[in-house]
């Protein structure tokens, strides 16, 4: 694994179903809005011990628009696709783990055009889900370092599950 990890997951960003991205700039990636009524990829939890836990542990969901579905399913994402990483805190009370506060959500937009210095895909991650809050403020050293190794599946850690 790698010390960096916002996929899509994920992550991580335009048009899914319908829901318009805002903040869409040049070099930018988008805040997803409506990203919860997308297809729900996977859930993960990274726990105590994981290498990964420091900077990502908690409950991770991760979304994808629907050009980022059928990316999944025929291993082509096409201009458009969007996935979402949301990683929360995880909470842990009477054998229960449950949900906390949000960390951050991150963003993955296809566009091989804005984005070719990293593959393709345009990064960015929100501090607690909070659209002007950017922290990525170098996408191929945050982000694209780590998805590189997943070049296979066109960068991408999630896999589509029947």
């Amino acid at each position: 694994m790698h010390k960096a990890l916002i996929p899509l997951a994920a992550a991580v960003a335009l048009l899914g179903a319908g829901q318009a991205l805002q903040g869409q700039g040049k070099d930018h990636v988008a805040y997803p809005q409506g990203y919860r009524s997308w297809y729900h990829v996977k859930t993960m939890v990274l726990q105590p011990g994981h290498p990964l836990y420091d900077s990502f542990g908690g409950i991770h969901h991760v979304y994808a628009n629907e050009k980022a579905r059928k990316g999944l399913q025929t291993g082509t994402f096409d201009k458009g696709a969007v996935f979402v990483f949301d990683l929360l805190e995880a909470q842990s009370e009477e054998n229960a783990l449950t949900e906390g506060a949000r960390k951050v959500l991150a963003v993955m937009e296809r566009d091989d055009k804005r984005f070719a210095a990293t593959g393709g895909w345009g990064f960015e991650a929100f501090a607690q889900g909070d659209p002007t809050r950017r922290v990525v403020t170098n996408a191929k050293e945050q982000c694209f370092s780590c998805h590189e190794s997943q070049v296979q599946t066109g960068f991408v850690f999630s896999r589509w599950r029947p």
